[in-house]
């Protein structure tokens, strides 16, 4: 008796066993379409969880273009009178200051247009007296209008040449106070109009330079701008205030930020492109230099859109899915497969246009691209 007691009870235990696992397998088998993990596989897998979320997306238009300063920002230096360099002390490279030398120019030519305006200035001081004597003795009738209008005539072309070669002095730099002390020199110094650093050297001592040579660039860097390139096509959609997001690719990953301050009125006839004029923000915390290349987009529109994280996004046959948790029951998570379209894109959100079907669901954000691969195969 006592072993049929233990025979019924062992048979008890055995049904109760499978009644349990039979329902573990009807409770899965009611979601055959679900993807199924468990809560160590979510945990191990570093996997999270999401919703829709707002995110703001950006219409634009591409384009390129350089790092550049404004006109009034470079300085090409040359001189009025060809010469022989007999200093260059500076260097690509170097800062200059406004008003600091920049080199020094010897020629004959210096001397001699000195000796001439030494020589008019002691002449133009007798012809000033003889016209101011012939001009009285004229309003007294004591000599004739041709003495007076030839002593007119020698100082007012005396003293129109004085002028001219005070101001051709002046121009060389050379100070005519000084060469009226009897204080001539065969050398001048060409000074900087700006600010600046010097981005070109052409020459060097001993060098024979003429006025049309271009003898050094100076470029002031205090306020840079983006010169960007725009296609006709596009022009007609840039305005004036919109904002642009713009990056140095051979020289960083990092996106700058500029605002569209100025659309220039003619087109290139040959390349058909409209130069725009950007005013780069925060310019100082970036250390571009001019000429630098510059990938842009010009922002023309912008809207907000519901979205996901590009990782959230699973792509299978060109097809876009995401997943979406049905129900957690104990450990399990049960994700469906939810074919979703896609729009616009930034560099971390997809907006995703069918929300319908996702609407206030929990979305697998991470790490379900390796779930649903190992789902498919």
């Amino acid at each position: 008796m006592k072993q049929l007691y233990i025979l019924l009870f062992s048979l008890v235990l055995v049904a109760c066993g499978n009644s349990e696992k039979n329902n573990e397998t009807l409770q899965k088998d009611s979601y055959p379409n679900y993807i199924v993990i468990t809560q160590s596989q979510f945990s191990s897998g570093q996997m999270q969880l999401g919703k829709l979320e707002e995110q703001l997306f950006f219409q634009s238009i591409k384009t390129t273009g350089i790092i550049d300063v404004p006109p009034q920002n470079k300085a090409v230096i040359s001189t009025f009178m060809g010469g022989y360099i007999t200093k260059t002390p500076l260097l690509v490279g170097d800062k200059v200051k406004k008003g600091q030398v920049l080199l020094s120019l010897e020629n004959p030519e210096f001397v001699e247009m000195q000796q001439q305006y030494l020589e008019i200035a002691e002449q133009l001081n007798y012809l000033k007296s003889e016209y101011n004597r012939q001009k009285t003795l004229f309003d007294e009738n004591i000599t004739s209008q041709k003495n007076y209008l030839k002593a007119e005539s020698a100082y007012k072309s005396s003293l129109a040449n004085y002028n001219g070669l005070r101001k051709k002095l002046a121009m060389l730099n050379i100070n005519p106070k000084y060469v009226e002390q009897g204080r001539i020199t065969s050398t001048i110094n060409l000074f900087s109009p700006i600010e600046g650093f010097i981005t070109k050297v052409n020459i060097s001592n001993g060098m024979p330079v003429s006025p049309s040579d271009i003898i050094m660039e100076i470029i002031d860097t205090d306020h840079i701008h983006l010169e960007l390139s725009v296609f006709e096509k596009d022009i007609l959609n840039i305005k004036k205030g919109q904002k642009i997001q713009f990056k140095i690719p051979e020289a960083s990953k990092k996106t700058f930020k500029a605002e569209v301050h100025l659309v220039g009125t003619t087109i290139d006839e040959t390349s058909r492109i409209v130069q725009v004029h950007g005013h780069i923000l925060n310019e100082e915390q970036a250390n571009f230099i001019v000429g630098m290349f510059a990938e842009a987009d010009i922002i023309t529109q912008a809207n907000t859109s519901l979205a996901l994280p590009k990782d959230a996004i699973i792509e299978v046959e060109n097809e876009n899915f995401v997943l979406a948790l049905k129900e957690k029951n104990g450990d399990d998570y049960y994700f469906e497969k939810i074919k979703i379209e896609i729009e616009n894109q930034t560099e971390n959100y997809v907006a995703v246009l069918n929300t319908n079907n996702l609407t206030n669901k929990d979305i697998l954000i991470k790490g379900g691209f390796m779930l649903l691969s190992e789902g498919e195969e």
